[in-house]
């Protein structure tokens, strides 16, 4: 640190003016090309947690309330599940993000969706559920990547 204080010391005035502007110009840049966008992105970053958190206490407060009110409209349908699921998610718009759906031994249907509008995935689940009966026994959804849109793997089974 002396050393810099000595070399500093010896430059010229002029020299000593350019040093110190430079510096000065370089923690600019410094604070305006990293700091201040790694703030921003923080920011962002906490607030996606925090509306994702509002998501999930909203959800998880319906979930007693849909549990007890069982299926609407009509109850079971005498389609079979998988021509059901199949119909319902192309009217629903979510015809193409069905990657696979594979029965299970018990009367149930495995399906994964890819790349699924949240919004209306939980849309069809819950007409699936009203009109229809059929009950959701599992649910594995996360984020694709792009705002809005998941990936999901579901066990339905019919009521």
């Amino acid at each position: 640190m002396e050393q810099l204080r000595r070399w500093y010391e010896n430059l010229a005035e002029r020299e000593r003016r350019f040093v110190l502007i430079g510096g000065i110009g370089a923690a600019v840049l410094l604070l305006a090309g990293i700091i201040l966008p790694l703030n921003r992105n923080i920011s962002q970053a906490r607030q996606r947690v925090a509306t994702k958190q509002v998501d999930l206490a909203f959800i998880q407060s319906a979930i007693p309330q849909l549990a007890s009110a069982g299926p609407m409209g009509g109850g079971a349908t005498r389609e079979s599940l998988v021509v059901l699921v199949d119909s319902s998610a192309r009217e629903s718009g979510l015809g193409k993000a069905i990657s696979s759906s594979q029965p299970t031994g018990d009367g149930g249907l495995r399906l994964r969706l890819d790349h699924a509008a949240f919004d209306g995935l939980v849309a069809w689940l819950a007409r699936l559920s009203q009109q229809h009966g059929v009950r959701i026994e599992s649910a594995e959804i996360e984020a694709a990547g792009e705002p809005g849109l998941v990936n999901a793997g579901l066990v339905l089974r019919a009521g």
